[in-house]
């Protein structure tokens, strides 16, 4: 009996595995961009801040697809076409960055990474929100566990075949993953978005910039929306500055290097399940405080430590909770807006994050620079503490019960 009801629940929840596999496939393409940065930079000949400029490319090109991707999943509610479309694009783009011989190429290839990447989110997010109502934590943190299983295993796999065919090598032929991803999306989802929500009623232009309207009213979402802004302004240094330090500053193997950035991606894959199921029963906001107090205790205490296997043990404990916040948030998010406005309440968030994110690669390879690599860990470390801050400011969301209410939850303001 309890194996059946296993596979009942597997059955029922297919759709949001296959989806978290595609986040896993676009978080692949970025994972493997940040992880090959180094030996890009060396063959490129740039400087820290020349690297952190690329990252900033790419969190500029998401932040302008904010503008187009959520609009054009609301009005045409073709959640899936997108998410195939995001990956297809993400992909090409990834072959580009391989055989990219100047710096001008490379550019206009993140460029498309960071557009596809932001496609991506609000037509999954918003699919998965409809599609589990009664379980959108869960559904979310199967999400964003597909997002820490990408982040964690491309740099595992890659290391030790950046030794074998080198960084353009890998680059081109880690296109393979996304592009299957796609294939499977296409092929199953095609089949059954009717039945989950795919084919829903596409908005008119008038009532979608009303419900826009009324969501910028709202200043909860806002203030959701500025937290999550400053704890992807440390993630997204965190993608750059990691990579960097473990090969200039330790000085590890590219094998090594996978290990380590594998712990800290690692971490979310464990984290990010409990924490949505959590806040499924226990409510958002309690979470969401736990995640962002420790990552910022963490992140402030790794400034201090000089011992190496200390320095992982931290790494570990810093990706657990930085990856646990983020399902937690978007679940909030999907909470307090409507159920036909979710792809652009996600394009708000991730716009803003994207934006904010832009800072921490230039600003931190800028005091990188002269003052060295830790100082860009510094910068992060603020941000992290402005997150909580603004958190600590958040109101009680009105689901904090874990009833599986959702009517309640879309008018919760400050």
């Amino acid at each position: 009996m309890g194996m059946a009801q296993m596979k009942s629940g597997l059955s029922v929840l297919g759709p949001a595995y296959l989806v978290g596999a595609g986040h896993g496939a676009t978080h692949w393409i970025a994972a493997i961009f940040y992880f090959l940065l180094p030996f890009l930079a060396k063959d490129l000949g740039i400087s820290y801040a020349q690297a952190g400029a690329l990252a900033a490319v790419f969190q500029m090109a998401s932040f302008c697809a904010n503008v187009v991707s959520g609009p054009v999943v609301d009005i045409t509610g073709r959640r899936v076409l997108w998410q195939v479309i995001s990956l297809v694009i993400g992909a090409a783009a990834l072959f580009c960055v391989g055989i990219s011989q100047y710096y001008w190429a490379a550019v206009l290839a993140l460029i498309a990474i960071g557009a596809s990447n932001n496609l991506w989110h609000p037509a999954a997010i918003s699919y998965l929100s409809a599609r589990f109502p009664e379980r959108r934590g869960l559904a979310l943190s199967i999400h964003a566990l597909g997002a820490n299983m990408g982040d964690a295993v491309a740099p595992l796999v890659m290391g030790p075949v950046v030794l074998l065919i080198g960084w353009r090598g890998v680059a081109q032929t880690s296109v393979l993953v996304p592009i299957l991803v796609a294939l499977g999306l296409f092929l199953f989802l095609r089949r059954t978005g009717r039945a989950s929500n795919e084919a829903h009623q596409p908005l008119s232009i008038g009532a979608y910039f009303g419900g826009v309207a009324g969501m910028l009213r709202n200043r909860a979402v806002l203030a959701l929306c500025l937290m999550s802004s400053f704890r992807n302004m440390a993630q997204a240094g965190l993608l750059v500055f990691l990579p960097l330090y473990l090969a200039d500053e330790m000085g590890l193997s590219p094998a090594v290097m996978g290990v380590v950035l594998f712990a800290f991606q690692g971490a979310g894959i464990l984290a990010a399940p409990l924490a949505g199921h959590w806040s499924d029963k226990a409510g958002r906001r309690p979470v969401v405080m736990a995640g962002i107090t420790t990552t910022t205790l963490v992140l402030i205490g790794l400034t201090f430590v000089s011992n190496s296997v200390v320095y992982v043990a931290g790494v570990s404990v810093l990706g657990f909770a930085l990856f646990a916040i983020r399902p937690v948030v978007h679940s909030w998010l999907m909470d307090l807006t409507p159920e036909n406005m979710g792809g652009s309440a996600t394009s708000l968030m991730f716009g803003l994050q994207a934006l904010f994110a832009m800072i921490a690669p230039v600003l931190g390879g800028w005091l990188a620079d002269r003052y060295g690599l830790p100082s860009a860990f510094y910068l992060l470390s603020v941000a992290m503490i402005l997150a909580n801050a603004v958190v600590i400011l958040l109101p009680k969301a009105q689901r904090e019960a874990g009833d599986g209410d959702q009517s309640s939850t879309k008018s919760a303001s400050l």
